[in-house]
């Protein structure tokens, strides 16, 4: 016979495995999510409501949640404690409220001298601001590379979507350098030779810069980790980036979800709710399904992630599975509620305009789909 899961608790929310210590952080992050949702409601200003929220996620160890154990964040962080905390956030539809999150580390999280005194602790006190430049333009004739002279490596090139890059002190940069391969360089955004092309924004709401290196001189103890290993640091920060963004689907597939129920067993001038209607209950059902899907796929990988395993394949198909997923399932959710969801500012839209960008970052969905048939075909990695 098989085990059957006993429930405790009147959370239908609660994933059913959670263990203790998780349990106990999932609990936190509900807590902190009524008392953002009780701070917002006050109309505030912008700054002091940024300020109580600050002090809150401070209070519950949310603020310094990215953060290395020695300069206070979690001991022994878990992926599903990640995935709690940003598909409890996305659930309540709080990504976009300030004041949550400290600064992240990035791609600095265990780096050593001085890089770690004069970049990692700066950021995370909210002195410095970083931004993570890895992208090439369209038109580029070649990659962004660097030569090694003595003590310095002379950087050209480009990256056309650095995000926050305008208003950065310095860019965490992919550099091709020769004789060593791709190295992750910490460049300062006023050193001589760094320029900006032009800034734009998207439609998530965030700027990015287009940004140039001409002859920059960068002093090697700015390389993070060492010359030749920026691809798996890279690689390292944009997997736990694309774990984060399913976790957030998965959250904000279950308000969405929530957000139709309400509107369809509402009172319609029809004279009975829509959702005694067959087509509704089928469009309503095909969006449980898919956030089902979703949210099951997420937590399982990050299982597999905190028991060790090699996760880089199936942390591709979560993104992109639940990014996708998202996408219908707000667009469903538009078609049900109708016209007044295209007006300006409502939720549906503003999620709309937010979660299409997801499935451009940290790499397209077709370039991932390519990149996990490569792990399985070529490099015998992943699982079912």
């Amino acid at each position: 016979m098989s085990k059957q899961v006993t429930r405790h608790d009147s959370d239908p929310n609660l994933p059913e495995f959670l263990e203790p210590k998780n349990r106990k952080f999932y609990e936190t992050v509900v807590a902190l999510c009524q008392d953002i949702e009780n701070v917002v409601a006050e109309n505030l200003s912008p700054e002091d409501q940024t300020g109580k929220i600050r002090e809150l996620s401070q209070t519950a160890g949310v603020w310094s949640f990215n953060h290395p154990p020695d300069l206070g964040g979690r001991d022994d962080p878990k992926l599903v404690e990640l995935v709690v905390l940003y598909e409890t956030l996305a659930s309540r539809n709080l990504l976009r409220v300030n004041g949550v999150f400290g600064p992240s580390p990035g791609i600095l999280a265990n780096v050593g001298e001085p890089l770690r005194s004069n970049y990692l602790a700066p950021l995370l006190q909210g002195n410095r601001v970083s931004a993570f430049g890895f992208t090439e333009p369209d038109d580029a004739k070649s990659s962004t590379s660097a030569v090694l002279q003595e003590d310095y490596l002379i950087v050209n090139g480009q990256k056309s979507y650095v995000t926050g890059g305008q208003t950065a002190d310095f860019i965490n940069t992919l550099v091709h350098v020769q004789d060593f391969g791709p190295s992750v360089v910490v460049i300062d955004r006023e050193a001589e030779g760094v320029s900006i092309k032009r800034v734009f924004g998207s439609s998530d709401g965030s700027r990015h810069a287009y940004m140039k290196f001409k002859d920059v001189r960068v002093p090697v103890s700015h390389v993070v980790g060492g010359l030749g290993e920026g691809m798996p640091r890279a690689l390292d920060q944009i997997t736990d980036v694309r774990l984060m963004l399913a976790a957030q689907s998965a959250g904000l597939a279950r308000w969405v979800i929530d957000y139709v129920t309400e509107h369809i067993t509402a009172p319609h001038r029809s004279g009975s709710p829509l959702s005694t209607r067959e087509g509704v209950r089928l469009r309503y059902a095909d969006m449980r399904i898919e956030a089902f899907a979703v949210r099951s796929m997420v937590y399982r990988t990050a299982r597999l992630g905190d028991a060790g395993e090699n996760i880089v394949n199936e942390v591709i198909a979560s993104k992109v599975f639940a990014t996708e997923a998202i996408g219908r399932i707000v667009d469903a959710a538009i078609q049900l509620v109708g016209g007044n969801a295209l007006r300006t500012g409502h939720p549906l839209l503003n999620i709309q305009q937010l979660v299409r960008s997801w499935r451009l970052a940290e790499g397209a969905s077709d370039i991932l789909r390519l990149n996990l048939a490569r792990g399985r075909l070529d490099l015998g990695k992943g699982r079912i």
